[in-house]
C-alpha cells in the first residue's frame, strides 16, 4: 500500500523556506489571483473560509465541468507548477494548457483518483516563447456529494524533479511505505537526537532539511525503503545532480534508479564507496524521451545497516560528463520515400529488388500509405530476371544502449506462401545479424498493415528488411511504406502525448464527434475491416490495416440521403490553422464528401473542401487551410450517391498550426482516367 506523508505535512502547515514562485502561483487565501471560471461552463466557488476553490455536482446546475482560467502566463524557462487538490465522491480533473496560437487545449496532465485526503501532482512546463493559459478542468461525476477541489498552485522555476527538501509538500516526493524502514525528513525538528548524520547540506545548520533513512528497525533481511521522484511529463536529458552521506555500518546497499509508466527500472548509479564522511555530490547523465520517474532506493540488512541521506536534487539541460553521448535524433531512420530512399541502401546495385515506385489513383491498385498518390518500396519478382531472389534493404546505423520504437508499414500481394516474404533483422557493425526480431506470418492481402517492434542492443546496430523468394511461381509482391523510429518503448511513445480536441484515429472511441441528428438521415459508423457491399468501401482501416474507421453505409440511405459528423467545440485562433484527414471513396455509386466550417456567429456552413464520385481504391490523404477566430466546429458531410456502392469512410483526423505544410490534396481528381493500373 502506497502512503505519503506529504499530505499530512500539508495539512499541519509546515512552513519552511519559501521558494520563488512564479506568476500564475495561487494560494486562494486573497482571491483567485486571476484564475476565472470559463463562462460556457459551470463555475469553481471560492471556500468562504478561503484557501480553497471547489466545483460541486450541487452548483453546477445541469453542466458536467466546470473551467477554471488562468492568467495569460509567458515563462522563457522550465518551470514546474505543482498542484494540490482533493477529489470526493467520484469525479476527474485535468489540466490543459492553452497556447495563444493554437485553437486547441493540450492535455498535460489528468487524474480521477478519489481520496479523503490532499494529493499533490508535479507538471513540467517546458519554455516557450508563446505566451499560454493554463486551464483546470473538474468535472464530478453527477450524484450527491461529489466534488473537485484545488487547494495550491504553485509555478516555481527548474524542473520537478529537482527539490532541496524545504517546501512543506517536499516537491511531490512520495514514499513508497515500509512499516519497518522509511524515508524521513531530517533537520532541527525530524532529527533524531542520537542519530549521527550531518547538518543539513545546504544551510550547513540545524534549520535545514533533507530525506534520510536509517536501520534502526529494520526487522528482516533487505528491507527496502524508496523515495520516488514525481513523474516527469516532458521530454528531458541532461546532467541530474544530488548530495548525498552514507555510513554502511553492518550492510546497505544504495542505488538509484529510473522507472518508466510501464514500471520497468533500470538502474543509472550506485556508490563506490561504503561511508562518506560528509556530504559528497553526484552527478549523473540521464535521458528521458518519455515519462519517467526517479527511484531513490536503500536495502538494509539488519537493524545496525547504518543510513542514506540525500539533498538538493538539481538537473541542467546540459550533460554534466563530456564523454557522454550528446543527444541524437533517431528520425535519421525514418523514411517515406516521397523523395529517395533517405538512408536506406541495398547491398548491390546490379541486383537490386527493392525499387521505389508510385500508383497513380485508381479503381485496382493500392497507393503508398503516406498520401495514396505518393511513393512507396516494392520488391516485385517481374524486376527480376532469376527464379528466385533475396533483397535486403539496410538502414542506417543508430547508436548501442538505447531502447527504440521502429514502426513502419506493409503490404502483400500475390504470395502463394508467406514465410519469408518479409521479415525483419537487426546487424551489428560487422554487418552479422543479431537478432530476427519480426517475420510476417499471415496476413491479410492488399491492405496497408502497421507493424510495431521494441528492440535494444548494446552495440551499435542497424535494421535490414529481407525478402526471399525460392520459386518464382509462388512469389508476388510485397511493399513498406513510412518507417520511423522514435527512442522508447512502442507502448509508451503511442501515448505519451495528450489528445486533442477533433484529433482522432477511432481506436478506442469516436473522441467526442457528434452525430448530427437534425440535419442528416443516418448516423456515420464506426467498424473495423472490410465494409459488407462488395466493390466499395476500405478494406481495413488507414491508421494500423486491422483498426477502426468511421464509414457511411450507402445500403442503408436513399440516393442523396447525408451523414454528418461534427468535431466538439473548437477555440478560435489568430493563426491559420490545418486540418489533415484520410479519407476512402471506392466505388461505382460514390457521391460526396464535404468538410464544411460552422462557425457560432453565423447560420450557414462555408464549404472548405469537396471531393465528388470515386477516387481511389486506396486511402488519400487531404490537408485543408482554414482561419477561424471564434468557436467553431468542423463538420464532415457524406451525400450517398445513385447506387449502393456509394460507401465513404474518414480515419485519422488531426489539426496542426497552420499553414499546411504539405498541401498533397488540391487538385480535384474524377477518379476517372487512362493511368489505371499504372505503376510509374
Amino acid at each position: 500500500m502506497l502512503f505519503s506523508f506529504l499530505a499530512v505535512l500539508v495539512l499541519c502547515g509546515l512552513l519552511r523556506a519559501q521558494q520563488q514562485l512564479l506568476h500564475g502561483s495561487c494560494n486562494f487565501e486573497q482571491g483567485t489571483c486571476g484564475y476565472t471560471s470559463d463562462p460556457e461552463y459551470g463555475t469553481w466557488t471560492m471556500n468562504e473560509e478561503g484557501r480553497l476553490i471547489t466545483v460541486d455536482t450541487a452548483f453546477l446546475y445541469g453542466q458536467e465541468r466546470a473551467v477554471l482560467v488562468s492568467p495569460v502566463l509567458d515563462q522563457l524557462e522550465w518551470s514546474c507548477l505543482r498542484l494540490v487538490y482533493q477529489i470526493t465522491g467520484a469525479g476527474s480533473l485535468q489540466l490543459h494548457l492553452r497556447p495563444d496560437s493554437d485553437n486547441f487545449d493540450y492535455q498535460l496532465w489528468t487524474a480521477n483518483q478519489v481520496s479523503d485526503s490532499w494529493l499533490i501532482a508535479s507538471v513540467d512546463l517546458p519554455n516557450t516563447t508563446i505566451p499560454y493559459q493554463l486551464l483546470l478542468e473538474g468535472q464530478p461525476e453527477h450524484g450527491p456529494g461529489n466534488s473537485v477541489a484545488i487547494f495550491e498552485i504553485h509555478i516555481v522555476p527548474g524542473y520537478c524533479i529537482e527539490c532541496n527538501f524545504e517546501e512543506h509538500h517536499l516537491c511531490g516526493y512520495s514514499n513508497n511505505w515500509n512499516p519497518n524502514v522509511n524515508w524521513y525528513v531530517g533537520g532541527s525538528l525530524a532529527r533524531d537526537p542520537q542519530s549521527n548524520l550531518l547538518d543539513n547540506h545546504t544551510t550547513s545548520n540545524q534549520r535545514g532539511h533533507y530525506m534520510y533513512v536509517d536501520s534502526v528497525y529494520a526487522k528482516h533481511f533487505q528491507e527496502v525503503a524508496k523515495l520516488t521522484s514525481p513523474m516527469t511529463t516532458a521530454p528531458m536529458a541532461g546532467c541530474l545532480s544530488f548530495y548525498y552521506q552514507r555510513d554502511q555500518e553492518r550492510g546497505n546497499i544504495f542505488s538509484v534508479f529510473t522507472r518508466d509508466q510501464l514500471g520497468h527500472y533500470e538502474e543509472i548509479w550506485r556508490p563506490d564507496v561504503y561511508a562518506t564522511i560528509s556530504w559528497t555530490m553526484v552527478s549523473i547523465d540521464i535521458k528521458a524521451p518519455h515519462p519517467l520517474e526517479v527511484v531513490y532506493e536503500v536495502a538494509f540488512n539488519s537493524a545496525r545497516g547504518g543510513y542514506v541521506a540525500i539533498d538538493d536534487i538539481s538537473f541542467s539541460p546540459e550533460f554534466c560528463h563530456t564523454e557522454t553521448e550528446p543527444t541524437f535524433d533517431p528520425s535519421i531512420a525514418n523514411c517515406d520515400f516521397e523523395n529517395g530512399l533517405c538512408l536506406y541502401y541495398q547491398e548491390r546495385v546490379e541486383s537490386k529488388l527493392w525499387n521505389r515506385v508510385s500508383v497513380k489513383p485508381n479503381a485496382y491498385r493500392i497507393g503508398d500509405h503516406t498520401t495514396g498518390t505518393g511513393c512507396f518500396l516494392l520488391a516485385n519478382t517481374h524486376f527480376t530476371s532469376r527464379p528466385g531472389y533475396v533483397g535486403r534493404l539496410h538502414g542506417p546505423f543508430l547508436p548501442g544502449n538505447h531502447k527504440y520504437c521502429l514502426r513502419f508499414y506493409y503490404m502483400l500481394h500475390g504470395f502463394r506462401k508467406v514465410d519469408n516474404a518479409l521479415a525483419l533483422y537487426i546487424y551489428d557493425q560487422n554487418d552479422v545479424a543479431q537478432e530476427k526480431v519480426w517475420n510476417l506470418a499471415d496476413t491479410s492481402r492488399a491492405v496497408w498493415t502497421e507493424v510495431e517492434i521494441t528492440y535494444m542492443k548494446p552495440m551499435p546496430s542497424k535494421i535490414v528488411f529481407v525478402s526471399i523468394c525460392k520459386n518464382f511461381w509462388d512469389c508476388g509482391l510485397v511493399a513498406i511504406d513510412d518507417i520511423t523510429v522514435s527512442l522508447g518503448d512502442c507502448q509508451i511513445t503511442a501515448g505519451t502525448a495528450g489528445s486533442l480536441p477533433g484529433q482522432c484515429n477511432f481506436e478506442s472511441g469516436d473522441c467526442g464527434y457528434i452525430q448530427d441528428k437534425e440535419e442528416d438521415n443516418v448516423d456515420w459508423l464506426r467498424v473495423r475491416g472490410q465494409t459488407p457491399t462488395s466493390y466499395t468501401g476500405p478494406r481495413g482501416d488507414h491508421t494500423t490495416g486491422v483498426g477502426y474507421f468511421m464509414y457511411i453505409e450507402a445500403s442503408l440511405m436513399r440516393p442523396g440521403h447525408k451523414a454528418r459528423l461534427l468535431t466538439s467545440d473548437l477555440r478560435g485562433s489568430s493563426s491559420p490553422q490545418c486540418l489533415v484527414f484520410y479519407y476512402h471513396m471506392y466505388g461505382s455509386g460514390t457521391g460526396i464528401l464535404s468538410v464544411l466550417l460552422r462557425r457560432s456567429d453565423q447560420e450557414r456552413d462555408t464549404l472548405l473542401w469537396r471531393r465528388r464520385g470515386e477516387q481511389s481504391v486506396s486511402w488519400m490523404r487531404a490537408t485543408v487551410d482554414y482561419h477561424c477566430d471564434i468557436r467553431h466546429q468542423i463538420i464532415f458531410e457524406a451525400i450517398r450517391g445513385p447506387s449502393i456502392r456509394s460507401d465513404m469512410a474518414i480515419d485519422d483526423i488531426g489539426f496542426t498550426r497552420g499553414p499546411c505544410k504539405d498541401p498533397g490534396d488540391i487538385i480535384p481528381y474524377s477518379g476517372f482516367s487512362e493511368y489505371f493500373n499504372e505503376i510509374e
